[in-house]
């Protein structure tokens, strides 16, 4: 937890932006794992409401009157039951108080104020409700049904907590550094670990194991895999085997949430082919070049576009792309190798308040998504970066067999892709890199002052010290 003062000053700044009505911003519950009393370990608050008032216990709601400036923690102290099985915790009055609180009430005073507050047609602001608790509780509370909500809720409280969420403060930043040295321990980890014989999982839950010893959790599920080409690959019972590559997409939340994300692409058998290091190159220079543009003030969709264009030339000369560059490029033919977009904001959540929406997060009236192309639909920050940013910078070149095959009887783009070529390919998997980027006054840089190897021969040199 951060200083009374931030959770203070932070609340205040949001009453400002929304300026007027009752502000609900609801912490999260318990989700049983498999029946009631066995839950998720550990517990996860939900970011914005641990934003504004800092605490992670459950079965909290804080209240925000900004027409009256009265801030109200809500929710029940814990019976002499709970404290048998897990112990004392602090009073809601208490919890209130260390964050600059001066009202706390039980739960049930909240369908009150709720009550009283539709009885004078004021507005109540609440965020998309993400969780199916939360949901049936908007219900009771203000009569919303729960496919309705989405669209009931709050664009003023929306946009209000994406412009504050969206600039990290220092000691934001310092969360984030803190993320980024388990980070480093994870991936440094996981290449050392790689090996023939060496099954997938037993890599990732090591991974998961120093998340949760040097911090809170994984960021996000693990993906470790020999199946690069697969987005989300889940690591299986699967032994590495020489000749391929294995993906690492992995990351931890230090104790206050705030995350690292990063990806590794290394060679099992410890050195990279021809072929493969070929397209690694081609990775590489495109993680690089993101780094040697992003500024403040420049377009992370023409980041993107750049990337795009990069990957698109460096393939036409090994051969598996064909015809103009800028052409191809529009036609969305890059897409056929790299599906998703450059990266995305990142904070308290690894893909920063994505439960908004990503067109209210990464887009704005300036820069709006493409949701038809493929490829370029799952581009989820296309606006200009901002000094206090931070954004993943995530390149990748992927063989996905199904993709290929569709797109060769289709004809799709055939005029821009060798897919003879492309066939001798299906068996390669695919290559991510991942860092995550803080936008500064001048430029950007990496967060986290270890770099995980990535140029090739780092990443031989690395692994020969652990064979």
């Amino acid at each position: 937890m951060f200083s009374k003062e931030t959770y203070i000053n932070r609340r205040a700044k949001l009453k400002k932006l929304v300026g007027n009505g009752v502000i609900l911003l609801f912490g999260n519950n318990g989700a049983p794992a498999n029946f009631p009393h066995n839950t998720y370990y550990p517990f996860r608050q939900d970011s914005s409401f641990l934003y504004y008032f800092g605490q992670q216990r459950d079965g909290l709601v804080g209240v925000i009157d900004v027409d009256n400036d009265i801030e109200t923690l809500v929710g029940d102290d814990i019976s002499i039951d709970d404290i048998v099985w897990y112990g004392s915790v602090d009073s809601v009055h208490d919890m209130a108080e260390q964050v600059g609180v001066k009202n706390s009430v039980p739960m049930k005073t909240l369908k009150t104020l709720c009550n009283d507050a539709m009885r004078l047609h004021r507005k109540i602001h609440f965020l998309p409700p993400y969780r199916a608790d939360i949901k049936i509780q908007i219900f009771d509370l203000l009569g919303i049904h729960p496919n309705q909500q989405k669209e009931s809720a709050s664009m003023d409280l929306i946009k209000a907590v994406v412009k504050m969420r969206s600039t990290k403060t220092q000691e934001e930043i310092d969360e984030l550094e803190r993320a980024a040295i388990i980070g480093y321990k994870m991936h440094t980890t996981a290449m050392k670990m790689c090996r023939p014989g060496v099954v997938e999982k037993e890599i990732a839950g090591a991974l998961d194991g120093i998340a949760n010893s040097m911090g809170s959790m994984v960021s996000f599920p693990t993906i470790l895999s020999q199946h690069g080409e697969i987005q989300h690959g889940a690591p299986s019972m699967s032994k590495l085997q020489a000749g391929k590559l294995m993906l690492c997409d992995a990351g931890a939340e230090t104790m206050d949430h705030y995350c690292s994300d990063n990806t590794r692409t290394t060679p099992v058998s410890g050195h990279f082919d021809q072929r493969q290091l070929e397209i690694y190159s081609i990775v590489e220079a495109a993680h690089d070049y993101a780094l040697s543009v992003a500024k403040p003030g420049v377009k992370w969709w023409d980041v993107h576009f750049g990337v795009c264009r990069l990957i698109t030339d460096r393939l036409k000369e090994i051969g598996l792309m064909k015809g103009d560059t800028e052409e191809a490029v529009a036609a969305g033919a890059h897409a056929m190798f790299m599906v998703h977009g450059l990266g995305h904001m990142m904070g308290m959540d690894v893909h920063d308040m994505e439960s908004f929406d990503q067109i209210n997060v990464g887009f704005d009236d300036e820069v709006r998504p493409n949701l038809e192309q493929f490829g370029t639909n799952c581009l989820r920050m296309g606006r200009r970066l901002q000094e206090g940013f931070v954004v993943t910078d995530e390149p990748g070149i992927y063989f996905i067999p199904a993709l290929i095959d569709d797109w060769k009887a289709s004809g799709h783009c055939k005029e821009f892709i060798n897919f003879d070529k492309l066939e001798t390919y299906k068996d390669f998997g695919g290559i991510r890199l991942e860092d995550d980027l803080l936008i500064t006054k001048d430029g950007c840089r990496f967060i986290g002052k270890d770099r995980i190897p990535y140029h090739p021969k780092d990443v031989e040199e690395f692994i020969a010290q652990y064979r």
